[in-house]
């Protein structure tokens, strides 16, 4: 198949949606199958471009099998409505020409967030007459009125005039959790449009490691410690700052240690925050490159996840499949309803507590120091629930199936038409 994959973020931007759209668009070459990435040039986490993409229109590259094609994007650092909107017309409009300038695909694949992105990508699926698969990695605008990021009564109205758009031109929706399905049906999306695909990873990537000793904890003198790790986005939905709070009360603990791993520029607010706590004994690193990733979650005594308690319920960070799959038993301060709670339940690889309730982390963690039998039984459990639900084939496989059976109906529909116009002919 031909596949076209509409998607903000790719490698090699380290978190969020880029690595998981760049393995599965990577998967798809490496089964045959003829792949291009029409993307955005780099930047995120950073909010910046940098040098080496920077005063360019468009570029096109080769990875790894894969066609990419990226754009500008108007990005900055202030965030504020006018810069948000810069950025999204700029990659709506930009990245449609983009998307003209390559073979005519089989199958589009259009990432969410954001929703504007949707126009360009319907208008794209009338012009080569293929169908339109919806990847939902959030729910917008709910999650963003949920988490008061959106707040304009007449903004929200055209958000939910995206979404209802988005919904009914897509040919399909892959969800990536149950709490999707939900939503997507409670607002009359037909069930059969509905493919749940949860998101995947790499469990011959990310895998346990015997040595913890390694360079992670060598280069950021934690050696001989008890490593509790959050890294990722460090955002308004995360509430880090509990992290920090949750230090001060095992301060008495000096064998315990907190790395808290993000990019640079959030780090830096982070640290005066914990300078002014006095929490010695939180490490704030700056992200590490992917491929040192599985040598600093093996590191990790314990993975956390971090939620506030207004995030949506159907919020599923892909940071849980990472931590199970290294073998490393995860705490999450989350809602205890949430889609996020429900995975680390389900997996048997964690506990959950109440989210920004520093006091309460802390004793999650003390209690896991204390027992060392049950982070060897949640790391076992959390790897095989990896291996058996979340193992990147799986989901390869699921994709695939979904694309050559849109294909296979489109070209179904074309048959019967070329024979009922042929029909017609022969009755004159």
């Amino acid at each position: 198949m031909r596949i076209l994959i509409y998607s903000y973020n790719y490698s090699p931007e380290p978190i969020g949606i880029a690595p998981l759209m760049t393995e599965l668009a990577e998967g798809l070459a490496q089964r045959g199958h003829k792949v291009r990435v029409v993307t955005a040039m780099p930047w995120y986490p950073r909010m910046k471009i940098p040098p080496e993409y920077r005063g360019k229109l468009y570029k096109t590259e080769m990875r790894n099998g894969v066609k990419v094609q990226r754009c500008y994007v108007h990005c900055s650092q202030k965030r504020n409505f006018a810069n948000r909107a810069l950025f999204e017309l700029s990659f709506m409009v930009l990245s449609f020409f983009q998307a003209l300038m390559g073979w005519r695909p089989d199958i589009i694949l259009l990432t969410v967030p954001g929703l504007p992105v949707g126009i360009p990508a319907t208008v794209l699926g009338w012009i080569y007459r293929c169908p339109v698969v919806l990847n939902l990695q959030d729910i917008l605008p709910d999650a963003a009125v949920q988490v008061k990021l959106l707040t304009n009564p007449r903004l929200i109205k055209v958000f939910e005039w995206l979404e209802r758009l988005n919904y009914r031109t897509a040919s399909k929706i892959s969800v990536i959790a149950q709490g999707f399905v939900d939503n997507l049906t409670a607002k009359g999306v037909p069930a059969e449009k509905i493919e749940l695909i949860p998101n995947w990873v790499n469990t011959n990537f990310i895998k346990p490691h015997p040595q913890k000793d390694n360079y992670f904890r060598k280069q950021y003198d934690l050696e001989d410690k008890f490593v509790v790790l959050y890294s990722g986005n460090i955002a308004l939905t995360q509430g880090i700052e509990n992290v920090i709070r949750a230090a001060v009360y095992l301060r008495n603990t000096p064998e315990i240690a907190i790395a808290i791993v993000g990019e640079p520029s959030k780090l830096a607010a982070l640290d005066a925050f914990r300078q002014e706590l006095g929490a010695d004994n939180v490490k704030l690193i700056p992200f590490q490159p992917r491929e040192k990733l599985p040598e600093m979650l093996a590191a990790a005594d314990v993975g956390l996840v971090m939620q506030k308690s207004n995030v949506i319920a159907f919020n599923m960070p892909s940071k849980i499949q990472v931590l199970l799959a290294s073998g490393r038993a995860i705490i999450g301060s989350v809602p205890s309803t949430g889609t996020a709670a429900h995975a680390i339940v389900d997996s048997g690889g964690g506990v959950v507590v109440p989210p920004e309730d520093p006091y309460n982390l802390s004793k999650a963690i003390d209690r896991l120091y204390q027992s060392p039998e049950h982070l060897k039984i949640f790391g076992q459990k959390g790897r095989q629930y990896a291996i058996d639900h979340y193992a990147f084939s799986k989901a390869l496989d699921s994709y695939e199936l979904l694309f050559m059976t849109l294909r296979k109906a489109i070209a179904q529909k074309k048959n019967r038409t070329f024979l009922k116009g042929k029909h017609r002919g022969q009755e004159y």
